[in-house]
């Protein structure tokens, strides 16, 4: 294949050379446990304490606040399974979105069945929650408050700080994944009254495979994983060190630059929406006009399969997204578009083009150049399309 456009950062992003620099070391001459009492091993549990304070720093939380886990989904299971058990004698009532990430809502559904109850929100067309039926939902049994920070296909940013206060004022804990978030937006744990927050590397040009989930220091939350005394005997298992160093550098490195790599992507973002309005007729862009975030682009194409516009785009080259790549072999269509009120037709031709830091301008019009061509041939075999098109 000849040229080739990523535009499905919101799946995973591109290691950056410096993390992967950063990350060499520890697999070959630094290989040391970090458990272990000898030079090595010491040499491996600094670099943990190196990565796990750059974190803290990022979200202005104390590193004694941050815990690694094996990914984004880790962190949500625990979070959610962790209060849950950790609290049954306050209550069995989570009160969560209808839009959250599978990680949540299977999470949730499995405690269902062990006798907890959920609320699910509602969400409006642009997938916000509304905070009177947030403050509506909760009982006297709920324990926890779940809200994902920005939604990984329609890229809707939830009123976070909202959500903290009424979590707060009612003695509830707050957790909020924030693993499309990280990266995107500055996140002060304290300002926003979060209890617990997830976030994933490989969405911030970092590693595959690890994550971490910040737990305020007073939080009751029972371990997912038992086993050795790693990670302050709250989850176990010999630590993944040339990762969390990967973690580490990689947030540091995001966070360095975050007003310019934001400005940067809104206006490829936008420019890219505006492109394909433009030429493209009978789409719908999905999310939040402007409380998005910077590199989200979410459209649905009327009278045409998103599974086949992916493949025909796939073939010029184009890499694309229907919706989370964590449901990308399901034939039912985004729960989240359901959610916002799309019939299940229009759902069907959803595509997700995320960008990042190493896409351009250029780019943008190659896409959309090939999309055009694209879409009017899929549409030309619709049936429904032609009558549309003869005004019938």
């Amino acid at each position: 294949m000849g040229k080739y456009i990523y535009m499905d950062n919101a799946a995973t992003t591109q290691m950056k050379k410096q993390v992967i620099d950063e990350m060499m070391p520890y697999f070959s001459e630094k290989y040391g446990n970090p458990s272990s009492v000898y030079s090595l091993g010491s040499q491996s549990k600094r670099a943990i304490e190196e990565a796990r304070q750059k974190v803290a720093n990022t979200i202005n939380a104390d590193k004694r606040e941050i815990f690694f886990t094996g990914g984004g989904s880790e962190a949500d299971n625990w979070a959610i399974k962790g209060i849950a058990y950790g609290n049954i004698s306050k209550g069995n009532h989570i009160i969560t979105t209808k839009i959250e990430h599978h990680a949540i809502l299977h999470t949730c559904q499995y405690l269902e069945k062990k006798g907890f109850e959920v609320t699910y929100l509602d969400v409006d067309q642009y997938g916000l929650i509304d905070l009177e039926q947030l403050k509506n939902a909760i009982t006297d049994k709920t324990i926890l408050i779940s809200v994902m920070f920005a939604n990984n296909e329609i890229g809707t940013i939830q009123p976070i700080k909202e959500i903290g206060e009424i979590a707060k004022e009612r003695n509830i804990y707050f957790h909020t994944d924030a693993v499309q978030a990280m990266g995107n937006i500055r996140i002060d744990v304290k300002e926003l009254n979060i209890d617990l927050l997830s976030l994933s590397a490989h969405k911030f040009y970092g590693p595959k495979g690890i994550g971490t989930l910040y737990v305020r220091q007073g939080v009751k939350i029972d371990p997912l994983i038992s086993g050795g005394g790693q990670e302050r005997n709250r989850r176990a298992g010999t630590e993944n060190v040339p990762a969390i160093v990967g973690l580490g550098k990689a947030i540091e490195l995001a966070y360095e630059n975050l007003e310019e790599h934001n400005n940067r992507l809104t206006s490829l973002r936008d420019s890219l929406i505006e492109k394909i309005r433009a030429n493209i007729p009978y789409v719908r862009l999905n999310g939040h006009p402007t409380l998005r975030l910077p590199g989200n682009v979410n459209f649905c194409f009327q009278f045409i399969e998103g599974e086949s516009l992916l493949l025909s785009l796939d073939m010029e080259g184009i890499a694309g997204s229907s919706g989370s790549a964590c449901t990308s072999g399901s034939l039912d269509p985004s729960h989240v578009l359901l959610a916002i009120g799309l019939p299940h037709e229009v759902a069907h031709g959803s595509l997700r083009l995320s960008l990042g830091d190493f896409n351009t301008e250029e780019e943008l019009d190659y896409v959309v150049e090939k999309l055009v061509k694209i879409v009017d041939r899929l549409r030309s075999m619709s049936p429904l399309y032609e009558k549309i098109k003869e005004g019938k």
